[in-house]
């Protein structure tokens, strides 16, 4: 069964570099791991020059590339949730997004001295508070941000 976990915190938290960890340690024992971003901000997904940032630039409003090794597809948004994106991954082991601390997902909150010192998510979902602050200022289940194999064992835990 799939798990979907959120990765949430304020800006600038270690957000992405949690990701990286967790995604790297679950691919490492054969397990496939897809991540759904959310950003707040348009943003550019093509480069510069190439051929299909050149059908982009002239109007398209979808756009597919492919190759005997992976594909890409851009197209302009109308309105997609997170939820629509999920199903992009059905063969996904886990898939974590990044962001929505509003939701109610299953979902980690980074908190990062010099950053943040409480939560900003919605309790409701939250499964552990991944810090570098002590354990003891919070009253929920912690793991240090740097420690791997704790995160994983929390979300592990967690029901798919």
């Amino acid at each position: 069964m799939q798990k979907v976990v959120a990765v949430c915190g304020v800006k600038n938290s270690g957000k992405t570099t949690l990701l990286t960890k967790l995604v790297s340690a679950y691919s490492s024992q054969g397990l496939k791991v897809a991540v759904v971003k959310h950003d707040g901000h348009d943003f550019e997904c093509d480069i510069p020059g190439t051929d299909t940032y050149r059908f982009a630039e002239s109007g398209a409003y979808g756009i597919a590339c492919f190759s005997g090794n992976r594909m890409f597809i851009h197209r302009v948004g109308t309105g997609e949730t997170e939820r629509e994106l999920l199903s992009c991954f059905p063969e996904a082991d886990i898939i974590f997004i990044e962001g929505h601390k509003d939701s109610d997902y299953h979902k980690i909150e980074v908190i990062r001295s010099g950053i943040s010192d409480a939560p900003a998510s919605n309790p409701e979902g939250r499964i552990l508070i991944a810090t570098d602050l002590p354990a003891e200022r919070f009253d929920e289940k912690t793991a240090h941000i740097d420690d791997i194999p704790a995160i994983m064992k929390s979300i592990d835990e967690v029901e798919a």
